[in-house]
């Protein structure tokens, strides 16, 4: 550990405040960008079927090139077949972009939050006290009716589509 400091302003909604450590640590990391594949679609006979032919398909035409004595050249072609065939058929699996249900609004309820929050720290009497889990209370109803509106919206569109 290189250096320890609390922060006592950090808007945490809570009562304890935050800590924040410098820490030195080392580790080995793998610079390599890792492709990740849709493997979902293996689950369908036809694409599987598909994908079984093309990888049979290149390493046949890999055995008719050469024979490699080389093991690590022989490995790279079998690992590139399988890649190439993966993309081909399987395509790279794609993070999809959800609606968020955090906007605008709910950032107004955060800023009278913090702020409360600020006054509570400075003077921690039970008035602020109070105050402070009022605002509270109504940002966390605001939030949690929010996300509700949000997945109950999700659920009617997810209903309609099924029909």
């Amino acid at each position: 550990m290189l250096n320890v400091r609390s922060f006592r302003g950090a808007d945490c909604d809570t009562d304890l405040y935050l800590v924040v450590a410098k820490v030195r640590e080392r580790l080995a990391v793998s610079k390599q960008a890792t492709q990740k594949f849709d493997l979902r679609k293996l689950n369908e006979l036809e694409v599987r079927k598909q994908y079984q032919i093309q990888v049979t398909n290149r390493f046949a035409a890999l055995e008719n090139v050469s024979e490699s004595k080389d093991i690590s050249r022989a490995w790279g072609n079998v690992k590139d077949n399988i890649k190439t065939s993966a993309t081909d058929i399987l395509g790279l699996y794609e993070l999809k972009q959800h609606q968020q249900w955090f906007d605008r609004e709910c950032l107004n309820f955060l800023y009278p939050r913090k702020q409360t929050k600020m006054q509570w720290v400075q003077d921690p009497n039970q008035s602020n006290v109070d105050n402070l889990n009022n605002v509270r209370h109504e940002a966390c109803r605001h939030f949690m009716n929010k996300k509700w509106e949000y997945l109950k919206a999700k659920s009617d569109e997810l209903e309609t589509n099924i029909f």
